[in-house]
This record gives C-alpha cells, structure tokens and sequence, in this order.
C-alpha cells in the first residue's frame, strides 16, 4: 500500500489522524528535509460530498501554492486505495489550541488576522473561497508562520458566479450560508472576523448552548462589545469587527478593504521593538 510515496519519500512515526486518514512525518531522502504525509484511505469516503472534499484539497492547495500563509502541498501521490499529499510541516497545535489559554493583546491579534487576511486575499484573487475558516484550519510551521491549511470545502467563484450549499461551522460560519441563500467570498471574510473577535475577547460574537442556537444567533447578528471585556480594545479594531462581522454581505469589507484597514490607517499595534506604531493617519 501507498508504494509510490514510499519509493520517493521515507516515512516516518504517525504524528496525527483524522477522519479518513492518518498524518505521518516523512523525509525526502536526497536533502533529509521533513515534510507531513497525509494518507487517506478512500474506503472511508462514505459518500460523494466525502468525494468531492478529497478532490478539492490537493487541486486547490496546488492552485494556490506557494505562498507563506498557505499551506503548501510537494507531491500527490494516488491509487486506487489511498491518497498521499506530502506538504509543509506544521506544529501540533493549531490557532485553537492557543486561543484557549487566553484573549490575545491587540498587537498579536492584528499580525496574526493580518497574516491570515493575506492568505484569504490570495485565494481570492485566484477566484476560491475557502468557505471553512476557522482556528482549527489554521497551522503554525517551525518558524511560526500562520498557514491556512484544510481546503476540502474550497469553491470556485468569479465572472459574477455565486455559490450556494450549507458549509462551515458553528461559530464562523456567515448568516448567508446558513440562510440558504446564494453568498459571494465574503463568507470568509465574516469567518476572519470572528476569529479576530474571540482571539481579542475570548469568547465568540454569538454564542448558544447547541448548534442550532448559535445558528440562530449568528442570523440575528446582533454584534455586541461588552465593555468589561473591550475595555483595553482600540475604537479602531472595534470599527474593523463592524465591517468584517456585518449582516449585509453588500456592505461587509472585502479581504482587501479589510487589509488596506489595517495597513494604511485604523489599528494601533506593538512593533517588537518596543515601540508603539501606528500605521497610517
């Protein structure tokens, strides 16, 4: 089994698993450089949206390959058992992991969204959406380099196309979607800033005890800054959520409109240095 990726890469100890496979550590022989090998067995793809998310993460990653905010996918490798991608290394844990410990200072918020917007803008550019953002798909290599990882969910846009389909996850997921109604890219950029949101307060803009409260809250969209919590937050990042966690996808900012936000003028931030900077008018 999976003999074409062992002939070029040598497989080492498994280091996660996940529903239809398992994550190994791998090396290329010739410059000993590590890589992680997801293998996927196709017996476990029990249906055709399973089929269609196995399609998607090695098309899109390949599309979207390189840049320093994405994951990049090395080889594929398929037969008619199992699926091997050999991509870039990353840490064990993910955005999620370090955002349970405690909320973020503003300044490691806006270069952590600011790296993720990045990558989002990119796939944009290309006409994809990614339609899954949340911290669990977000990765950190050695360096610490954030990397947008898991585009099984990804879709094509452009050319005045929508997309349609129910996708996501509780917390992240856009009114839009979960409305079932037609949506554009900006489905991510409502994810971005959710995840903005909890990583400077620590807990999510809407919340509820199952799936289907959080869904009706997330329609409300009744975005609130409780003031025991957003008391050190900057009015200017305050303004940013406004326009990236918006009902209306017409008046929501765009990856762009989000980034230009954050470079050219409204957010206060530390540089490591020591100094403050202000980025802008």
């Amino acid at each position: 089994m999976w003999s074409a990726l062992k002939r070029n890469y040598e497989v080492s100890e498994e280091i996660g698993r996940g529903r239809f496979g398992t994550i190994f550590r791998c090396f290329h022989p010739l410059s000993n450089e590590p890589y992680a090998c997801k293998l996927i067995d196709k017996s476990l793809l029990l249906d055709s949206t399973d089929r269609h998310c196995l399609q998607n993460e090695p098309k899109f990653m390949s599309l979207l390959s390189p840049h320093p905010n994405i994951l990049q996918i090395f080889h594929v490798f398929e037969d008619d058992h199992y699926l091997s991608i050999v991509m870039d290394l990353c840490q064990p844990h993910t955005l999620f992991d370090r955002m349970l410990h405690a909320p973020f200072s503003e300044s490691q918020a806006a270069s952590l969204i600011k790296n993720l917007l990045e990558a989002v803008a990119h796939c944009h550019r290309l006409g994809v959406a990614h339609r899954d953002i949340k911290p669990d798909n977000i990765l950190f290599d050695s360096a610490d380099n954030l990397k947008l990882a898991d585009f099984g969910s990804a879709e094509w846009f452009g050319d005045g196309r929508s997309m349609s389909g129910v996708v996501g996850t509780p917390y992240y997921v856009a009114p839009e979607v979960l409305l079932g109604r037609e949506y554009d890219e900006k489905v991510d950029v409502w994810s971005c800033g959710v995840i903005l949101y909890i990583m400077l307060a620590g807990i999510p803009p809407f919340y509820g005890d199952s799936a289907a409260e959080i869904f009706e809250a997330v329609v409300r969209a009744n975005l609130r800054f409780p003031s025991r919590i957003f008391r050190t937050v900057s009015p200017a990042a305050k303004d940013l959520l406004r326009k990236m966690i918006c009902r209306y996808s017409s008046r929501r900012f765009s990856t762009e409109q989000a980034l230009s936000k954050l470079l050219l003028g409204s957010v206060f931030f530390f540089l490591g240095g020591g100094g403050v900077c202000v980025l802008g008018p």
